[in-house]
C-alpha cells in the first residue's frame, strides 16, 4: 500500500507489503461530559522494513497513538472506533482493537515491541539488565533454553554496544544513554517485525541522541524490523526516517517522504515546525516559533484546529475540517498528502486509495 511519494524498504510480504495498517482510529480519555478525544480520524500504514517518523508538539497525540497501536492504553483510555490491522509472518491480518488477551500476548515482543519514553522509569530498578531481558524471553518464548537465553543476552548487548560485563548491572548503575540502549536491546530480544520508539532520545544530549539513532538504524538494517519513531524533533527524523507523519491536535495533518517534507513542507503547521528548528548546514536563517499554543483537546475550534495559529488561514479554514488527502503541489514530485484548504485535492485520488496517512 505505497502512498504518494512513499518510500519502501524490505521485501513485499502479506498485507501488500505492510506490517501495520491503521484505519480511522479514534482514542478517548474519560467518560460522558469529561471525555477527551485525544486521537481522531487517523489512518496510516507501515511497510515491511520501513522507518516511519511521527512528529509534533507535546500534547498532539503522538504517544497516545503509539499506545493505542500496541493496545497499551492506561486508565480511562479507550479506542472508540477504527482498526489496527497487524500482519504477522505468513498470517492473515489481525485487528488488534478486537483481539483478545491471548492473541495480544502472542504478538507483543515477538511481533510488536515498544521502547518507552523514560528508560529509567520503564526498567525494573531491582532487576539486572540480564534478568529483565531473560524474563521477556522466558515469558514469550518458552522454547528457548537457559543457555540460548544467556547467549542471546550477550549478543544483544554487543549489538547495542554495551560491554557484556555490564549485563549484571542494575539500571541506576548505567548512564542515561546506556539505559536507553538497554531498553532497545530489550525491545528487539525476540526479533519483532515492528518496534515502536516513544521519544527515546528526549532526555539525552545531542551527541548521545546521534549515537542512539545510529544504533537503531544499524539494528534495523541487521534485523530487518520496521520502526515507528516518535519525537518532537523534526530534524532528527529526517536523517533516519523513510517517511514522516506530522500530527496536530490529535490527527495527522501531513504525510510525505522525510527529506521532501522537511525541505518543502506543505501544511502551515509543518512549515512552522521546520522554521523553528536549527539546521546544521546551509544558509544561516533566523529561527521563528509558532504563535499561540495548541488547542485544548476538550474543545477543538471549528474547522481546522490550526486555523487560530495560522497566518495563512482563509474563511473556509474556520468553517470546515480539512481532509487529509493527496493535494496538488508545485513540485516535481507532484502531489503529497496534507490536511489543508490552501491546496486543491487531486481529482480522482483519495488517500484511502494510496494507503498513506489519509482516512
Amino acid at each position: 500500500m505505497a502512498g504518494i511519494g512513499q518510500s519502501r524498504r524490505g521485501d513485499i510480504r502479506d498485507g501488500n507489503g505492510d506490517v501495520l495498517l491503521v484505519r480511522g482510529l479514534e482514542v478517548t480519555y474519560g467518560r460522558s461530559e469529561q471525555k477527551i478525544r485525544a486521537v481522531w480520524n487517523t489512518s496510516f500504514s507501515v511497510g515491511s522494513g520501513e522507518f516511519v517518523g511521527i512528529a509534533g508538539e507535546s500534547g498532539c497525540g503522538k504517544s497516545t497513538l503509539a499506545f493505542a497501536v500496541a493496545r497499551l492504553l492506561r486508565g480511562s483510555g479507550r479506542i472508540t472506533s477504527g482498526e489496527v490491522i497487524w500482519f504477522g509472518d505468513g498470517l492473515p491480518g489481525v485487528d488488534l482493537v478486537s483481539a483478545d488477551d491471548q492473541t495480544l500476548r502472542k504478538i507483543r515482543w515477538s511481533g510488536i515491541s515498544v521502547v518507552m519514553q523514560a528508560a529509567m522509569n520503564s526498567m525494573n530498578p531491582v532487576l539486572t539488565v540480564q534478568s529483565q531481558i531473560d524474563d521477556v524471553m522466558r515469558a514469550h518464548d518458552p522454547s528457548l533454553s537457559r543457555r540460548d537465553r544467556e547467549e542471546r543476552v550477550r549478543t544483544l548487548l554487543k549489538m547495542v554496544r554495551i560491554p557484556v560485563d555490564r549485563a549484571g548491572a542494575y539500571p541506576h548503575q548505567l548512564s542515561g544513554g546506556m539505559r536507553q540502549r538497554a531498553m532497545i536491546a530489550l525491545a528487539v530480544a525476540l526479533s519483532p517485525r515492528l518496534v515502536i520508539l516513544d521519544e527515546p532520545t528526549t532526555a539525552l544530549d545531542v551527541v548521545m541522541q546521534r549515537v542512539v539513532l545510529d544504533e537503531i538504524h544499524e539494528l534495523q538494517q541487521t534485523l530487518g524490523f520496521s520502526v515507528i519513531f516518535i519525537t518532537h524533533d523534526l530534524p532528527l527524523l529526517v536523517e533516519a526516517a523513510d517517511r514522516i507523519l506530522v500530527m496536530y491536535a490529535g490527527t495527522i495533518v501531513e504525510s510525505g517522504v522525510a527529506s521532501e517534507l522537511y525541505e518543502r513542507p506543505m501544511h502551515p503547521y509543518t512549515c512552522g515546525l521546520t522554521a523553528s528548528s536549527p539546521r546544521v548546514s546551509g544558509d544561516v536563517v533566523e529561527l521563528t516559533g509558532i504563535r499561540g499554543s495548541p488547542p485544548s483537546l476538550k474543545e477543538l475550534p471549528p474547522g481546522c484546529a490550526f486555523a487560530p495559529r495560522c497566518d495563512r488561514a482563509i474563511n473556509k479554514c474556520t468553517e470546515e475540517v480539512p481532509e487529509l488527502a493527496p493535494r496538488n503541489w508545485d513540485s516535481g514530485s507532484g502531489a503529497r498528502e496534507a490536511a489543508c484548504h490552501l491546496y486543491p485535492p487531486v481529482v480522482g485520488l483519495a488517500a484511502s486509495e494510496n494507503g498513506g496517512g489519509g482516512s
